[in-house]
């Protein structure tokens, strides 16, 4: 498999044939982020020909493009015969990889996320408790006054990977996934804490639900949270979590 390394570090490998990935490192840290977001809205700012769209991750950046459009755009301005997407590609991110700057300061949109803990919007908060020798009210206390990082959107549309979670309550996964979990419940598995924005099956401990809609078919970009932004958990009761729901219906 041909892979270029640049003088950033990172590396750039074939995905297929419409496709590329730029692994910038091997651990969830923020100068990866950095790196990687840096590198993403660069892109998006002066895009290649053909480019079509990036996906971040927690490590890498997956780069998707239309091949016949890159090798059209090659062909008419250097005339030539035989072109390779992935070389022409690989080399307008190497160059852009090369002459990025990184020290600058990144720029992160702020979410307030309100949720209602416990009870049966969150069936495994007082196991959480439990588990780190702590109250309900603890384990909602450091929750929602943590800030967390959204590194990635991924595993159901919308859902958030966020870090940044506090020891004190970080938790492993349920032994057995539970075949259904109710959209909007909230959730913690090792050292991360998500937003499950769709009902799909789980693993992760639940503490709570939001009423508020993460994964949104209608818009574009159709998730409410994107890599990059900060989340912040606010407590509400059940009254106020059916009050913001109804609203939400009526959207």
């Amino acid at each position: 498999m041909n892979q270029t390394v640049t003088k950033a570090s990172a590396v750039i490998s074939p995905l297929g044939d419409s496709a590329l990935v730029i692994t910038f490192g091997d651990s969830i840290q923020y100068d990866i982020h950095k790196q990687i977001k840096t590198c993403k809205d660069s892109i998006e700012l002066n895009p290649f020909p053909g480019f079509i769209e990036c996906v971040p991750a927690f490590t890498n950046l997956t780069i998707f493009y239309n091949p016949l459009e890159v090798v059209a755009a090659v062909k008419k301005k250097e005339k030539k015969e035989f072109v390779s997407p992935f070389e022409v590609v690989s080399s307008f991110l190497q160059s852009k990889l090369e002459n990025e700057q990184t020290e600058k300061k990144l720029d992160h949109r702020t979410v307030s996320i309100p949720v209602c803990y416990g009870g049966e919007y969150g069936p495994d908060l007082e196991y959480v408790a439990r588990h780190h020798n702590l109250t309900p009210e603890e384990v909602i206390s450091i929750h929602s006054e943590g800030e967390y990082l959204a590194y990635m959107i991924g595993f159901a549309p919308g859902f958030p990977f966020l870090g940044g979670l506090s020891e004190k309550i970080a938790t492993p996964r349920r032994p057995s996934p539970r075949t259904s979990i109710p959209a909007g419940s909230v959730g913690i598995a090792g050292m991360q804490t998500g937003v499950y924005p769709i009902s799909t099956p789980g693993g992760w401990q639940l503490i709570g639900q939001t009423p508020i809609k993460l994964f949104l078919p209608e818009q574009n970009p159709p998730s409410l949270l994107q890599a990059g932004d900060i989340v912040k958990f606010e407590p509400i009761s059940k009254e106020e979590y059916q009050e913001i729901l109804a609203k939400e219906g009526e959207k």
